[in-house]
């Protein structure tokens, strides 16, 4: 029988605690009953408990739980609070499409290529193969260059020319093992070529006071018994030029001390690279790009009248490997004349200088000269006034040394500033050379202590008709910079006995200019690339045990045009 309220309310009274009961304690049980009772206590009248349960009261949420078919036409099919939520997800999908997907491809697409502007080593290309702009002096222009050395005269007549590379050597303790320094790299081998009397060692070149430091020591190492060094950066065409200290004193005989520049496909030391590359510059198909610059014994200027020591031949080269002559479809870097043929490369030499010691009495100069094949007849150039011009006979004469049946020499030996040796006073002199690369207008021009010491014009290499051979332009190939202190009887005598050791070649700086019209640096540029071909053979060009392109590295010469190969 249903209980009224009061009886409800006594039923629920009976539940509490009475003082009697609180006064003796109650178990646990009995206090969550109490406490469960008091919390819970509710009217019997739903509609008093803050919600309805009737069904003829309206709740917001009805419509989703027991919708009226009957009020379809009244229902709101796009909510505010759901476009939002659908747009907040639309956008997060987006979001997330983008950070994964669109992302990469934009920053592939859009991302600009690095350039490796030249930054190789000697025996090898950098890892990175970049110039890295990093915190530090790591620019291409040295931070300590002062402005006024940013820009420079022609010293011939030509454009002003701006600074593109320098290195003042100010920051001291540098290293240049393999991969410590972004520009230079010492190499660790023999120079065998010119049969040098030391070991060439990493070890041997640093930084100090303010200049790079190429030492020579009394050391035995790699059964030799004197250790060198060797160092080097590529341009093609301006001005370049060192400021120098030289090793000894100016009238002992002996030490070899150099800066020269290489075209970027042949590697100083390593023989195997240079075999049919140095020291030619020739882009001409004819019989000067064949081995012995002859075939048959023909023509007899190349039997006859050449290098004494060997009979009177010419030449002993074995061709010129990336001739002009080359077959299509045969390994050849590139590029191609607009005819189809290949444009000839090579590895040509051009000196800054190489420092000796001769006369009487003894006194120190310099040769400066280029490298050329083929070979003019005699190894006589075109040297008249007009294309080999002296500046002071007084001090400048022409190189008694014209060539062999390796190379032919274009050279003018001049008197050094008697002062800048480290034996002396230790004062720096300024040499370097001048270049317009080419055929049209093309020209070296010298500087030895801070002055024009001679200029050679292009004409002076042009064709020669006794030997059949055309006109060699002034080298066109990217020249990386080497920096070298050495021995050789090959160069002179070397008096042993006298010779100050150790000896430092100091260098207080390299600048490299060039007109603004014509920039450029780099070793791979797009008329004269490299990168690609030496990548290709690339043990010829990080192994100097290979001293033969042929008969070590066991490969071969292209197939040549002229001789009926293809």
């Amino acid at each position: 029988m249903p209980q009224t309220q009061a009886e409800l309310h006594a039923s629920h009274s009976t539940l509490l605690p009475s003082p009697r009961q609180a006064s003796h304690g109650l178990s646990p049980p009995s206090r969550v009953q109490s406490f469960v009772s008091i919390s819970f206590n509710l009217p019997p009248d739903p509609r008093q408990w803050g919600s309805s349960l009737y069904a003829d009261v309206k709740e917001p949420d009805d419509d989703l739980h027991n919708p009226d078919l009957s009020d379809l036409r009244t229902w709101s099919h796009f909510a505010d609070r759901g476009i939002v939520n659908v747009g907040c997800l639309f956008l997060i999908i987006v979001s997330l499409v983008t950070l994964f997907a669109g992302y990469p491809m934009i920053t592939y697409f859009t991302a600009k290529k690095l350039s490796n502007n030249g930054a190789f080593g000697l025996g090898g290309i950098n890892a990175s193969g970049q110039i890295p702009v990093m915190p530090g002096n790591w620019a291409l222009i040295d931070i300590d260059t002062p402005e006024d050395a940013y820009t420079k005269p022609s010293w011939n007549g030509g454009p002003d020319m701006e600074l593109v590379f320098s290195d003042e050597f100010n920051v001291p303790g540098r290293t240049f093992w393999p991969g410590d320094d972004p520009y230079w790299e010492a190499v660790d081998l023999h120079y065998w070529a010119t049969n040098n009397l030391e070991w060439y060692n990493p070890d041997a070149i640093t930084t100090q006071d303010g200049s790079l430091v190429v030492t020579l020591s009394q050391k035995q190492t790699h059964n030799l018994n004197y250790q060198g060094g060797t160092n080097k950066f590529c341009f093609t065409g301006g001005y370049i030029e060192a400021n120098v200290s030289l090793p000894g004193v100016n009238n002992i005989v002996g030490f070899w001390p150099a800066i020269w520049t290489l075209g970027n496909l042949g590697r100083a030391g390593y023989g195997a690279s240079l075999e049919g590359l140095w020291p030619y510059t020739y882009d001409t198909c004819d019989i000067g790009t064949v081995a012995n610059q002859s075939i048959n014994g023909q023509p007899v200027a190349a039997m006859e009248g050449g290098d004494a020591s060997k009979g009177g031949v010419l030449s002993f080269l074995p061709g010129q490997r990336l001739s002009r002559c080359t077959c299509s479809g045969e390994s050849h870097p590139g590029p191609k004349h607009s005819d189809g043929t290949f444009v000839g490369r090579a590895a040509p030499e051009i000196d800054i200088f190489e420092a000796q010691i001769t006369g009487t009495p003894l006194t120190g100069q310099v040769s400066q000269s280029a490298q050329w094949a083929p070979f003019n007849t005699g190894y006589v150039w075109e040297n008249t006034s007009a294309n080999e011009v002296i500046a002071n006979p007084s001090i400048s004469v022409q190189n008694t040394y014209i060539g062999s049946v390796l190379q032919q020499a274009t050279s003018v030996v001049t008197e050094t500033d008697q002062s800048c040796y480290e034996g002396v006073s230790e004062c720096y002199s300024i040499y370097g050379f001048e270049y317009v690369p080419g055929f049209d207008e093309a020209y070296i021009t010298w500087i030895s202590d801070n002055k024009v010491a001679w200029t050679l014009s292009v004409a002076g290499m042009a064709a020669d008709s006794t030997v059949q051979i055309s006109g060699r332009p002034v080298p066109q190939e990217p020249m990386y910079i080497i920096v070298n202190l050495g021995m050789s009887t090959n160069f002179g005598v070397v008096d042993l006995d006298h010779l100050p050791f150790p000896a430092h070649l100091r260098v207080d700086y390299i600048r490299v200019y060039q007109p603004s019209h014509a920039r450029n640096i780099g070793c791979d540029p797009k008329n004269f690339p490299t990168a690609k071909y030496i990548n290709t053979y690339i043990e010829a060009y990080t192994n100097p045990n290979l001293t033969t392109w042929r008969g070590d590295y066991g490969q071969t010469f292209p197939k040549n045009r002229f001789l009926g190969e293809c």
